[in-house]
This record gives C-alpha cells, structure tokens and sequence, in this order.
C-alpha cells in the first residue's frame, strides 16, 4: 500500500508529482529544490539568485540554495511523520559540480554531522527551474 504526501509548507512540485510517497516503512522524497514555499516557478523565489529581464544572474549565492534545499527536506520529512535522521539516502544534482561541490559538501557536513546517510552527487546539465541543486531522498517512517 502506498500514500501520497504534499505539504504546502514545501514549496509547490513544478509538475504532478507529490512531495513524498510512502512504501510500508520507507520514504520516498521526489527531487526537491530550494524554491521558497508559496512560489511557483518565479526565479525570485529561490534564495540567493536575482536574475535581470534577460535571465542573466546578478546575484548567486550557492550556499544560500543549499541551506534551503536542506530546510525544504526537513519541512517534506516532517509532514510525513519522518524526521532528519531517518535519512538513509540523499542523491544530489548538481549544475556545475567544478564550482559548487566544495561548498555543497562543506554545508552538508554541517547538516548531517550526526547522521551520515548514503549520498551520491552528480552533475547534470539543467534543472525545470533556474536552480543549482536538487535533493532526491529515501527515509524512513514509523507507521
């Protein structure tokens, strides 16, 4: 049996999708950002980027995408009845591994220094979004 879980805490799936999905005692996160809740698709709703009319960056601050991008998880886990440190696996996407990996990893280790899930990180070419990174995560969940 499985359940489908959205949270408008959580900023809105950019397609039909649910936030999580639960499997008996297992979560699954679908690929979450690090839009603000209560955005859709604007580009001044992802923290630390400002884009001019063209789409051009003014301002970008990864690090500020992968503190919200980790806010985003915990607020999807907690509506589920999961928590952080039932985290057993986190996949990372990343736009531009050469740039941002240093400070991704350097922010994740202040985030999972209790917890160490399996984590794999890959670059990929784009997201749907003007976003630099995506979290994919399986937790557990006490039923």
């Amino acid at each position: 049996m499985s359940e489908k879980i959205s949270t408008s805490k959580a900023p809105k799936p950019v397609g039909l999708y649910p936030h999580a999905r639960t499997v008996g005692e297992l979560l699954f996160l679908s690929g979450v950002g690090p839009r603000v809740a209560g955005s859709n698709k604007n580009d001044s709703a992802v923290p630390g980027l400002e884009l001019d009319h063209n789409g051009n960056f003014i301002a970008f601050d990864f690090e500020a995408q992968c503190r919200s991008v980790f806010d985003n998880v915990k607020l999807i886990l907690e509506a589920s009845g999961s928590s952080w440190d039932q985290l057993v696996d986190v996949t990372v996407f990343l736009v531009n591994m050469k740039r941002d990996f240093h400070v991704y990893n350097r922010v994740y280790a202040e985030y999972f220094k209790d917890n160490q899930p399996c984590r794999t990180t890959v670059e990929i070419n784009s997201l749907p979004t003007p976003i630099a990174i995506e979290l994919k995560c399986i937790a557990t969940i006490k039923k």
